[in-house]
């Protein structure tokens, strides 16, 4: 894993398949992706979560084996499928090193990643860029034309920063990193939905989503921490 300059952060071809689970335990509903590289089949698992026989299952059934699994933090509903995914597949796990640290987070095969780190899946380069805001060491993962952005990012706003280690400033300059650095171009995949699916392109949430039009960090932070703010787990 090797830091790489912004300019070389996407991939000009290619590689890989994307494919998308969405699974729920009670009223929680979250959204696990298995990303295929084209050439090697092998595969990444992002986030496993609550049901772990769809997502072997899918696996089989795509032929591809899970050599990593991806986490974008730490929190429960988004880890709770990765020993049981190792002792199945022996997948190699990578978290960000502020996430790990901070959280205290341990499983089998951790791989601490930082900022601009790459992740080789095959063919396919995977960027680890860390977008603290939610959790401390909150990281998105970016690819050719897709961004993996866990609970940073929504298509419809972005995640709380009130939980242990939550910062609506760092919130705030992730998101402005993000609007800097990934192509307009490229479509965003979050953790869980609230009423859109994933896979709308940047360009339609720097248009669509409040927290994008903040250009001013003390506006942005007011806005994100109100008080009375509705529908926080009306997951779809």
């Amino acid at each position: 894993m090797n830091g790489l300059p912004v300019s070389q952060l996407q991939e000009k071809v290619k590689t890989y398949a994307i494919h998308q689970l969405k699974l729920k335990f009670s009223f929680i509903k979250n959204y696990t992706y298995i990303i295929c590289d084209i050439y090697s089949k092998e595969a990444a698992v992002i986030d496993p979560a609550w049901d772990i026989e769809t997502i072997t299952t899918k696996l089989l059934m795509l032929g591809v084996y899970p050599t990593k699994i991806l986490l974008t933090h730490s929190h429960f509903d988004h880890v709770n499928l990765v020993e049981p995914l190792i002792q199945r597949f022996n997948s190699q796990v990578y978290m960000s090193l502020k996430e790990i640290e901070f959280y205290k987070y341990q499983c089998t095969n951790l791989n601490p990643v930082k900022h601009f780190d790459t992740i080789k899946l095959g063919q396919t380069n995977i960027t680890a860029l860390l977008t603290s805001g939610h959790t401390v060491g909150s990281m998105s993962f970016l690819l050719s034309d897709s961004l993996f952005t866990g609970d940073t990012i929504f298509i419809e706003g972005c995640g709380i920063c009130t939980s242990i280690g939550g910062c609506p400033e760092e919130m705030f300059n992730s998101i402005q990193m993000i609007k800097k650095i990934v192509s307009p171009e490229v479509c965003v995949y979050p953790g869980h939905s609230y009423g859109k699916e994933p896979g709308y392109p940047l360009k339609y949430l720097m248009q669509e989503n409040i927290y994008f039009l903040f250009e001013r960090k003390e506006k942005f932070v007011e806005f994100r921490m109100r008080k009375q703010k509705n529908g926080l787990f009306n997951f779809q």
